[in-house]
């Protein structure tokens, strides 16, 4: 008997085989140079990159759900066949995919789902070393509060251990632990590491990608401050997929952060460039050069990770205000040079001051924010040292201690909200 899964993709290769003669492309077809699929817990993208500009029709199906896209003036070839190939049994939302040519110059994807999505779609134009894109973003239709998440996630890790060997009436009649300063204030630290899915950030020499040691340096400290009383911290991405500039922003305050800290490794066209730097918003221009180069470099992330330009956050576009009518840019420059401080013990530092440019990930208007640029990746001695995973922790420490004197010398203003 044949198991359930190997009849699913059995029956899909039957399919791709009818499909593929011929291979060829029909005269005037354009082609896919290249698909890439990017799961994650809070969608899944799937990019289809075409030679020149891409033209398609889609519609969501019900019982089962399945999503259908048409690819016109396509024809099915060796990279659309790799597909199904790229669909792991754990994305959150795909059962499989099934790629075939559906009629002449058209090649029909039917994307199998796990779950009600609702997908957003659309095409990008040429940015970065990238060529035309098609994108379909396959969200949940009911997306996960993350405070909710984050609530959740701390209570389980406080959760006292439950003795198995004790009876159930023994268990309950003891009194529960004394839980010390109850009512204290919890802290929480939303902590972004740059760049992700289709946008790799910079790349060194040697070919590591930011978005990569980036992810790594993030997870360390978010463990350490995990592990600190009364302290939490939060991810923009856990995974390799890409969140827009302007969604990093309204996760950190849809969590009511404290904190706000962007982690990146800095790319600058001389190789000799070395040391970490700190920054924060600018309400009047960058402070050098360098740093409004930076800035322009870093917001250029939204066009080559591919943001759809037709869904708009009115809500977040309402509350990204002038920093200069707040106390908030005063509160950044206090932490960062805390942080900046700390990893001037770590590596050496590029500038000895915080700089300041307008960085579009920094526009919390009510949460105090950095940039943080550990090192230099296009530095090959500072690439290997950001791939060490001594060094890296070696940064966490750095932050981390840096993030409990700004608070210790600041405590955050009571909530209603409390641990």
């Amino acid at each position: 008997m044949i198991p359930p899964r190997r009849r699913i993709l059995k029956a899909g290769f039957a399919l791709m085989t009818l499909a593929v003669t011929p291979l060829g492309l029909a005269q005037g077809a354009s082609r896919i140079i290249a698909v890439r699929v990017w799961p994650a817990r809070d969608y899944t993208r799937i990019t289809l990159e075409g030679a020149a500009s891409l033209k398609y029709s889609s519609q969501l199906v019900r019982n089962p759900d399945r999503l259908v896209v048409d690819l016109e003036g396509i024809e099915f070839d060796s990279i659309l066949q790799s597909l199904p190939d790229k669909i792991s049994e754990t994305d959150p939302y795909i059962r499989l995919i099934r790629a075939g040519r559906n009629r002449p110059g058209v090649v029909r994807l039917v994307v199998e789902l796990k779950s009600e999505i609702k997908p957003q779609i659309f095409t990008l134009p040429p940015a970065g070393n990238y060529g035309p894109r098609l994108v379909l973003d396959l969200y949940p239709s009911e997306p996960e509060d993350p405070l909710l998440a984050l609530i959740e996630q701390h209570s389980k890790a406080d959760a006292p251990p439950v003795d198995t060997t004790a009876s159930a009436e023994t268990r309950a009649a003891r009194p529960e632990p004394a839980r010390a300063n109850a009512k204290q204030r919890l802290i929480t630290v939303a902590l972004d590491p740059g760049h992700g899915g289709e946008d790799p950030g910079a790349i060194g020499s040697s070919g590591t990608y930011e978005k990569t040691v980036v992810l790594q340096i993030a997870r360390r400290l978010k463990a350490k401050i995990d592990a600190e009383p009364q302290m939490r911290a939060m991810l923009t991405r856990d995974a390799d997929f890409f969140v827009p500039l302007g969604q990093r922003v309204e996760k950190a305050r849809r969590v009511q952060a404290d904190l706000f800290i962007s982690i990146h490794a800095d790319a600058f066209i001389k190789p000799q460039a070395r040391g970490s730097s700190v920054f924060v918003l600018s309400d009047r221009g960058a402070t050098s050069t360098a740093a409004r180069w930076l800035a322009n470099k870093e917001n250029a992330s939204d066009l080559i990770g591919g943001v759809n330009i037709s869904v708009s956050d009115s809500h977040l576009a309402k509350t990204l205000l002038d920093l200069s009518q707040t106390a908030t840019l005063n509160d950044s420059m206090k932490a960062a040079r805390l942080v900046l401080g700390e990893i001037g013990g770590v590596n050496q530092l590029h500038k000895n001051d915080i700089e300041q440019a307008a960085f579009a990930v920094l526009k919390a208007p009510d949460i105090p924010s950095m940039l943080v640029e550990t090192a230099f990746i296009s530095n090959p001695e500072e690439e290997k040292r950001l791939l060490n995973e001594a060094y890296q922790d070696k940064l966490a420490e750095a932050l981390l201690r840096g993030i409990k004197r700004y608070f210790a010398k600041n405590p955050p203003l009571a909530r209603t909200r409390q641990a």
